[in-house]
């Protein structure tokens, strides 16, 4: 399964790449996110690896994410791995007037009975769910806005 979202953020490129790669900013914009660990020495570098625990509902969800790709303030792709799902995020920040455009192409790879019926049936909750990330990040980077205290 794939798609892109796409959302202006009104603060300049070099700010957006700021406030994004820092971790200590991923409770204030990533729904959930319960903890963070790095798994290399290399954050935000090409091969590095980031474990993140979410709470979806009653469930936890850990994933492992991985930088494929690092072109900053241009480009980052990662993909991100959980049991029975790999999401391939190419996500591309483009500079407008003083705003950050931001493009992220998102792929779903399944694996499982049950993993690839939900993509197949629910295609539309993956997509609803990636916007609201960006439109997170959108209300904490312009407004200071947190998840937390939603």
């Amino acid at each position: 399964m794939k798609y892109t979202t796409e959302i202006v953020v009104d603060i300049p490129r070099d700010e957006f790449v700021k406030k994004m790669g820092n971790t200590e900013n991923f409770k204030h914009w990533q729904r959930g996110l319960i903890s963070y660990e790095m798994l290399s020495k290399n954050p935000g570098k090409e091969g590095a690896q980031l474990k993140l625990v979410y709470k979806m509902g009653n469930r936890e969800i850990t994933m492992v994410e991985t930088i494929f790709k690092s072109n900053l303030p241009h480009e980052m792709h990662s993909s991100y791995d959980t049991k029975g799902v790999q999401n391939i995020q190419k996500n591309f920040f483009k500079d407008e007037d003083g705003k950050t455009r931001w493009v992220s192409e998102s792929e779903f790879q399944f694996s499982g009975l049950g993993m690839k019926l939900m993509g197949f049936l629910m295609p539309g909750a993956f997509k609803k769910q990636s916007l609201k990330y960006m439109e997170d990040f959108k209300a904490f980077a312009e407004d200071g806005i947190s998840v937390t205290n939603s």
